[in-house]
Order: C-alpha cells, then structure tokens, then sequence
C-alpha cells in the first residue's frame, strides 16, 4: 500500500494565508552582503515581529503538510532555500523527517514543483563526536550551511529539536575546521545563512525562555510557527493580571481551530469510555507496591498494607471477598491465580480481575468494533478498500510489557491472553459466513491468532525512549517498524501476499507527539497522564482522517469515522474538560450575558451566505421585535419563541443556530459513552395523523404462529446436533479462574466475565440438572433428549466427564443455530385483538407521543431538511449511516409524497422467531389517483452482513398481511433505490406481487 496525499481545501487556505502575509523580498537592500551565495535573499521587515508568520492548526489537520509545501512555494516564488524545522523532542523530529523523506511525499511534490526537491540534513546527539582526537562537524551541518544559490533545484533545510539546538555542541567555537571560510561555530555558521526559521509546536517555544532564544542565535531573517497551541504572556498583578496569547501580529495569519477542525469533519470525532463502577468502589483502589515471595505489599492513600503468605486479603479490606490469600512463590500471586506485579491496581469487588485488564478489554471490544466496520465497509458499495485499524495503549511501565531479559511482562501476557480469547470468538462468529469480505475477515482473523502463538511482535509491539539504540536486534526492528514503516502498518498483506496482522501498540508517552498514524482508531490509556497535559494533545494521536487500503484518504463524508478513547474512573470528567478545551479554542466567545460585537459579526457573516443584504441593523431589529435583548444589548431574562420560555441567551441561539456553530463544537463531535443524550425531536403531529389509520392496524400484537411441521423440524435437527460427528460438541471442562470485567452499552453497564484453565482436573455437573436445563433452554422434551444422550454416551465409551457446562451450552448453542436456520420461513403473523404501546403512539390513548428521543432515530445529525412532508420539526436529521439513510433522508420527493421519515427504534416492533424485535428504517406516504399507499424501507449494504436475509425475511413476512392495506414493503440498499421505487409506486407501474424481493 503507498500512502495518496491529496490536497485539501483547508491546507490550499493555509497557503493562501502564508503568500499574503509574506512581507517579500528586500529588493531596494544596499547591503553589500545582499547576492551572499551561502544565504537566502533578503526578506522586507527582516529580524521584526511584523515580518514573522503565525499559523493556527489544530493536531490532525496536517500542518507538517503545509510548512513541507510552504518551503517549495518560497523557494518557487522568492528564490529562499534555506529553512531551519525546529522541534521540541527527537519523536517529533524523526516523524518530520518520515514525511518529508517519505517516497509518497516526494511523488506528490515532484507534479507541483517539476526538478526541484529537499535535502533534508538531520542533527542527531550523537554526530559531534569526535573522531580520531580531531572536533570536527558534521557532515549534515557542512552540507547544509555551504550549499549555494547556484544550484537552483535544491532546497536545502536543517531539521534539529530544541535539545539538540540548546546543546553545548552546538555553541562552541573550538572545532579543528571552519565553516564558510572561517566561522568555527555552529550557531554562528547556521546565522550566515540568514535562514528562515519553521517552529514546530510553538507552545514549546516561547519568548524570553531559553530555547527561544537558541532560536534569536541563529538570527532569522523570517520565523513562521505552526501549532495548536502558542505559548501565553502575562502582564500586570493581581486584579490586573491579564493573560494572552503572544501572537507575532496579535492574531495568527490563519487560524484553524478546534471547533472548527472537529465540525467540519476535518478530524475524527471521539468517544470516550471509561470502567463503569460507583464512585465510592472506584476511589477504593490499591497499588501493588511490592510482590516478594514471601510478603506482599500494597499500598492506599500514602499508606502501605503487608501481608504475608497465607494471609487473607480481606484483613485488608473487607471488599475482597471469596477467601482469597496471598500464595507467593516465584510466580506472586493471589491463592485464585492472578499473578501480581508492582504498579497493578487492585479494586475490591473487582479485584479478581486487575483495574489495568478491564480497560484493555473495553479496548479490543473496541477496536473489534472498529475493525469490522473498517474491513468489511457496510453502506459503502460492493468492494469498498478496506481500512486498516489500529489501537494504541498508554503503559506506566515499559517492565509491565517487556519484563526481564526482554520476556513477557505481566501486561503483555494479559493483553495477549484477552486477545486471544476476543479473537476466537469472533472466528466463531463468522464461522458461517457466506460473504466473500467476512469470509476474507475471518482469514485475517485466524491469520492474526496463528501469529499470535509463533511470535506476538507481529500482532502487537512496543516502543519507548529506552528503546532507542538498543543492541536487541528484535526491538530494533520494532522500533524501526512502527517510528518509520507507516505504510506497513497501514497495509493488509505483505509483497508475497501474507497477511500483516501487526496492529495494536503500546508505547509510555513516547508517541504522544510527532508520531502520527492516520488508522488510529483506538487509544487507550492504562495510566493517568496529570492535570497539565491537554485533553486534545493526548487524544491528538488518533485524530487524524484514515486511509483505505489503497492509500486515499477519508473524508468524513465518505466515511463516518471517530475514535474511541478509553481511560480510567478517575478521569470520567475527560469528556467534559475535553469539550472545555475544544470550546476555548474559538476565537469567538459567547457571552451569556449580552450581545458582543463579535457575536453580531459572526451572525452577520454566516447570514450573508443565503442573505446578501442582511447587516447590524436587521440583526437588531430582529432581535428587538422578539424581545430578546435590551436597548444597551443585554439579554433579557424571561423570553417567549414558539410558546416555549427562556432565557435571551437561548432565544438567540433558537433564532440563529449559526452562532453556535461556528463557536462550540457539535455535540456528535465528542460523545461521553456514559453521559445521556436528552435531545428530542418534535413531531409534526399534522403530517403523523396522516398515517393513523395505518398505525391502528400496525399497533395490534402480532403473534407468531409456527407451521405444523415444526416439531418434527426441532427432533430432526436435535438429532443432528447429539450425533457430533466431528467432536465438537461434547468437550471435557477444567476448572477456570473468573475474571470480572464491567462492560458497557449505550443503555447500561453489565459483568461479562473471562475464564482461564489452571489445572488438570475436570469439572462435571449432575446428569439430572444436565438434563432439565437442556430441556428448558431448548423446548425440547426430556424423554427425547435422554434417548438422544444414551446414543451419544455410548460413542463417548460413557465417560461422564463429557457431561458438563461447557457441552451443555454447545449443545444448546448448536441446536438454536440450526433450528433457527431451519424454521426461519416456516411461520405466519397472527393478529390479536389488542394494541401495544411503542415508541411512537401511546395505545391507550389511541395517538401519537409529542417527541422522541434523538438517538431513537440515529446516531449522527445533519442539517434539517426544510421538506414540509418530514415526520418531524426543524432539528437536524438523525442518521446511522451516511449511505444510504442520510441521502434517502436528503433526497427532495414530488408532490405526491404526501409524509415521509425515519422510523424510530421500536417504533413497529415486529416480533422476531428468533426473540427480541425489529423495525425498519423508512416509511412513505404516497397518493396515486386519490389512493393512499404507503412504502415502508428496511435499509442494508449491498454487500449484506450475516443476519440481515434473516431481517428481510422477518419484516417481509410481518407486513405481507396488510397488503390489502395498501403497505410494500422492500429491503434497499442505495438511495436511487428507493426513488426508482417511488417513481413507480406514484405511477402505478407496480402491483404486490412485483415487489417482493
């Protein structure tokens, strides 16, 4: 795979920016020294704050992009090719050099800028050493500082972090050579140049500290600085203590902030998720501070608990429950098996499973999620590239994960050990998979669960700063992988067609900056970072866009992509300071208490794209007639708009939303997996009466009724199943530790727990319970599952250590899968004589509820569609996929389609044979010749999941009993689908009988 970088319009504006504000060339200079071969040409304003560029971008938007593409431009333009990339970490630095080095950068750069390229000279620590007793420079510095003019194709740049910079290496002025004829010192040398500086984080850089002043020694003629972040000045005392930002003109020449970044889709939105306990259990957490053979140690709050082999846990703390000791030994563990080591946390009531291996569970399911969705591309045409999809764990430890001698740490061998377990249940998972792309999925699977066993560095790895150097040719290839090969990691399979399976990553912070990966997709972090780092630095890593596997990168239209972030309890308000942080970074603040002019400027500005004509005075004006503001502009308190009373502030933003967003991030943009979402949706009650008479019929309970052929079906498959030809269902059962793991949805939190083997011994059940339970969770009689258990304890030599929990649930497992598949058209509907209650009408009342809540109808929102037959009022439409929902959703319909909208979850519930619900997606009215018909859509990908032949099947069946209503119903898999549908519908083209699918 070759990474595709392509120009995006956010960039193209940066650059726009950059040329206008460029002061150019001194062109009526009479310094002798001006034509200088070894230096740029002289810049107007040179070595002045009013010359200097600052550059607004927020992590992710690719701002090492547009500084790489700035140096062409100057150099194209002004003939500049000296530029200094100053960085604060060799992270940062060696991610630069990657880009700017990378063979799909240089492609990409050659089609703009024909026979001109970079050379790129790295400082590192150690290139000052001297050899053979002589002090020389390095040859990187040499090359830089001599090149001429005179080679017109080249630009010459000089990438160095501010360490390296601060050096004593680089001051010094003893070296056995000189540079350019006689200068002897680095800084003094590089200064002759007369170079134009790039900051790389500028926050790390700021005035009147040390390392800004390595940066005045070099003496630029021009600085440009490129961050989120820029570094604050403070001026005055106590009540006239002021702090700002210290831009070079007083605001940046462009400005791409965070609101704006995560609005415009321009990054990945994020979900954040935590461990889900009470607050009191979570606050009573220990830390194994020592685990000897012989005593262990933990420690609470500054005070430290011993206890000695044999002693209960509980002497500790009653919490820990179920007898447990410490048992020691060279293995330090716990008398239930959990192995312990220094810095793992332990929380009573869950300590059975330590605080650290919740969050990495939370994190596979997270990133399986991702990765499904990611591979297989549902909504998004048959063949869709897939994505690669990666997760990225913060450690506190690089000995949890490494261990002794470069084994196993106690963290790695519990990752691997969820991992294992996660990977074999998703194998199952497909095992009857029909689709091509979930059968390719499941290879990539059992690919990665084989390499797992071989040599788990080609599934998940390390990198630290103890990395660095190391004389382990294992970690150094490692390291060397994930800093330099991002396109293997991005890749599926390798040049001889294998499969690349290397995708999880565990790093102490190392990676928090400079490196980049645009796949991304999970970042969890198994440590607390402190207070003084930024919500959006530590999220920066997974913000960026994805690319697919042919190297084109996403955008968020094209693919709804957002990144999961997975910390501790003690971080639960990460989401709220995050929003915090992300708000702040507007330029426009929205005072609650009156109206500012920058508020009037933004609404004006955003008005004009539809108003030409609308200004200061028409805002007021508006505003005065709705009673919202006073004479001085003030927010009244108690305003009243649609029948509804609030506050001015509110009224404001009812009557122009804009303002918001253009001032405060989406709410969409970070979701707190724990916060609730109270948005509703108002109906149009007047555009829902029009489908009463259908709802009537739609609310009558619907019994399932099965064909008389069932049961012999049921003892037909039973037979099947107990016969197990290929030993897969009778199995013998070890003893298992059981580790607790709280595990969430969107509603609730619930226990799932994991099981590990850990000795020899069988565990056995009674056959009597064995069989009730079979009876009762496959509906089968006990006669004919006793005879059935005869036959196959005879083939099993009657060992009764077949009959147990785990054969008990594979034979259950089994028998549900096959009888479900067999049945699963051998049903009808039957209609009760009463109504139930749903989502959407009150039975009792015999109407329709007032609002939904907004997740009912979707997970995503986009901008309200002004279509007088929509089921519902102005608030931005609701959507789960982009393709096809949103464009069904944004699609303008004729006349005759007299209502339409979104069905809300739950809003039919269709009783499935298999348990549980379903309702479709979409629903239209549509009048033909003074006839009322009405097309009810279940929405799918073309390239369909398991289960969803199940779900046409299920909802086909329902609402073939009210053809006589006028219902068809279709399953679709595109917008112009359902239009062409329509099409037909509105001209009576089609009968019942022509839209079965």
């Amino acid at each position: 795979m070759k990474i595709k970088l392509e120009t995006l319009q956010h960039q193209t504006d940066a650059l726009k920016a950059i040329n206008q504000a460029f002061p150019g060339l001194d062109t009526l200079t009479k310094d002798p020294n001006a034509n200088f071969i070894y230096a740029n040409p002289l810049i107007k304003y040179r070595y002045e704050d009013k010359a200097n560029i600052d550059i607004k971008m927020e992590t992710g938007t690719g701002k090492t992009y547009v500084y790489t593409r700035m140096m062409y431009e100057l150099h194209k333009k002004y003939g500049l090719f000296k530029f200094v990339i100053a960085v604060p970490s060799p992270s940062i630095k060696e991610g630069t050099r990657n880009f700017i080095s990378s063979d799909y950068a240089k492609q990409y750069f050659s089609e703009f800028y024909e026979n001109t390229r970079v050379q790129l000279n790295v400082i590192n620590a150690g290139d000052f050493k001297a050899k053979s007793g002589r002090r020389n420079f390095p040859a990187q510095l040499s090359e830089f500082v001599e090149a001429t003019r005179q080679n017109r194709n080249q630009i010459e740049v000089l990438l160095v972090n501010q360490g390296m910079l601060h050096s004593k290496s680089m001051s010094r002025a003893d070296y056995d050579q000189t540079l350019l004829g006689g200068e002897t010192s680095p800084i003094k040398a590089i200064a002759a140049t007369r170079p134009v500086v790039i900051i790389d984080e500028p926050q790390k850089f700021p005035r009147g500290k040390k390392f800004y002043s390595d940066i005045e020694a070099i003496k630029p003629q021009l600085i440009v600085r490129f961050g989120a972040t820029f570094p604050e000045i403070t001026s005055g005392k106590g009540k006239n203590k002021i702090t700002k930002v210290d831009y070079y003109r007083g605001k940046p020449q462009f400005n791409l902030n965070a609101v704006d970044s995560f609005n415009q889709g321009l990054v990945k939105g994020i979900d954040i998720d935590y461990p889900d306990m009470s607050e009191e259990q979570a606050n009573n957490l220990y830390k194994v501070k020592q685990a000897k053979a012989k005593e262990l140690v933990l420690s609470k709050g500054g005070k430290d608990y011993s206890l000695n082999v044999g002693e209960n846990l509980a002497d500790i703390d009653s919490g820990f429950e179920g007898n447990i000791t410490y048992a020691g030994g060279t293995d330090r563990e716990l008398s239930n098996g959990l192995a312990l080591s220094k810095d793992m946390k332990l929380i009573p009531g869950t300590f059975a499973e330590n605080y650290q291996d919740e969050i990495i569970s939370q994190a596979l399911d997270c990133h399986f999620k991702a990765e499904q969705e990611n591979f297989l591309r549902p909504n998004s045409g048959i063949n869709a590239p897939k994505i690669k999809t990666l997760s990225l764990f913060f450690i506190d430890s690089i000995s949890s994960f490494r261990g002794e001698n470069n084994s196993k740490g106690w963290l790695a061998k519990h990752f691997e050990t969820i991992l294992t377990k996660k990977l074999r249940k998703l194998i199952d998972h497909y095992e009857l998979a029909i689709d091509d792309r979930e059968k390719e999925y499941r290879s990539f699977l059992q690919a990665t669960l084989k390499s797992l066993k071989s040599d788990h560095q080609n599934v998940y790895a390390g990198y630290f700063s103890e990395d660095r150097g190391s004389s382990d040719d294992d970690i150094q290839a490692e390291v060397d992988d994930i800093l330099k090969n991002k396109e293997k990691l991005l890749s599926f399979k390798d040049k001889d067609g294998n499969w690349i399976t290397r995708r999880f990553l565990f790093s102490k912070w190392t990676l928090r900056e400079g490196w980049d990966n645009p796949n991304v997709f999970v970042i969890a972090k198994l440590r607390t970072s402190g207070s003084e780092i930024s919500k959006i630095q530590e999220v920066g890593r997974g913000l960026r866009l994805p690319v697919d596997e042919t190297g084109h990168r996403l955008s968020q239209d094209e693919w709804q992509s957002r990144l999961s972030f997975l910390i501790g309890y003690d971080e639960r308000d990460f989401a709220k300071k995050l929003v915090g942080e992300i708000n702040a970074d507007s330029p426009i603040k929205l005072n609650h208490d009156e109206l500012t002019d920058d508020m009037i400027k933004t609404i004006i500005k955003a008005r004009r794209k539809v108003d030409p004509n609308f200004n200061e005075d028409k805002l007021l004006d508006y505003l005065d007639e709705h009673n919202v503001i006073t004479r001085s502009n003030k927010f009244k308190e108690d305003v009243e708009i649609d029948g509804q009373k609030m506050s001015g502030y509110d009224a404001l933003i009812r009557l122009f939303p804009e303002i918001k967003n253009q001032c405060l991030v989406a709410k969409d943009r970070v979701r707190d997996k724990y916060s609730k979402d109270t948005t509703k949706v108002k109906l149009r009650k007047q555009n829902w009466q029009q489908l009463k008479t259908l709802w009537l019929q739609l609310a009558k309970r619907q019994m399932i009724k099965f064909d008389s052929t069932v049961n012999k079906d049921a003892e037909s498959v039973a037979r099947n199943v107990f016969n197990d030809s290929d030993n897969n269902i009778f199995v013998l059962q070890q003893p298992q530790i059981v580790h607790q793991e709280i595990s969430t949805d969107e509603k609730e939190a619930s226990v799932r727990e994991i099981q590990y083997d850990y000795n020899t011994d069988y565990i056995t059940m009674g056959y009597g319970k064995f069989l009730k339970s079979l009876a009762q969770q496959t509906d089968l009689s006990v006669n004919l599952l006793n005879n059935l258990m005869i036959k196959a304890m005879k083939r099993l030599k009657n060992d009764t250590k077949y009959i147990n929990e785990k054969t008990l649930a594979n034979l259950v497992k089994a028998f549900n899968t096959q009888f479900n598949e067999r049945i699963k058209t051998s049903y009808s509907y039957e209609s009760l004589d009463f109504a139930s209650s749903t989502s959407i009408y009150n039975a009792q009342k015999q109407e329709f509820v007032d609002a939904v809540p907004a997740n009912a109808l979707g997970v995503y929102q986009s901008d309200s569609t002004s279509d007088q037959a929509y089921l519902y009022d102005r608030p931005p439409l609701r959507y789960d996929s982009a393709d096809p929902e949103l464009k069904i959703l944004k699609r303008s319909y004729g006349p005759k389609i007299s209502v339409f909208g979104k069905l809300p979850k739950q809003a039919i519930k269709i009783p499935r044979f298999d348990n549980g619900t379903t309702t479709p997606d979409f629903i239209f009215k549509i009048e033909n010749n003074g006839k009322s018909i009405y097309l009810v859509i279940e929405t799918k990908a073309e390239n369909m999941r398991v289960g969803d032949e199940t779900i046409r099947i299920i909802q086909e069946k329902y609402f073939d009993h009210l053809k006589e209503a006028g219902v068809y119903y279709r399953m679709a898999t595109s917008e112009q689908e359902v239009h062409d549908l329509i099409i037909k519908l509105e001209n009576g083209e089609l009968k019942q009988d022509d839209i079965t699918n």
